[in-house]
């Protein structure tokens, strides 16, 4: 139920007849600059998240054994007056 080639003609002709032929260049242009900014910033995305995840596991893994010692040294603090 996808669109046929005597649509797409159709849509082509209407926004021939919209823009102009000389527009449609830098129409183009412009959707692909565009489209490349948009992928992009989605790579940029999906690498901040995958160095935000690694960095999140290493940190949690770090603040455990600190949080370990924090809890000895108070335990020994609070128990010498």
């Amino acid at each position: 139920m996808g669109i046929q080639g005597w649509q797409w003609l159709l849509i082509l002709a209407v926004i021939l007849l919209l823009f102009g032929a000389a527009k449609l260049p830098a129409l183009a242009k412009s959707m692909g600059q565009s489209a490349r900014v948009f992928k992009g910033e989605m790579k940029a995305m999906k690498e901040e998240d995958a160095s935000s995840t690694a960095a999140g596991s290493t940190a949690a893994s770090v603040e455990s054994p600190d949080a370990a010692n924090r809890t000895d040294s108070n335990n020994s603090s609070s128990s010498t007056p």
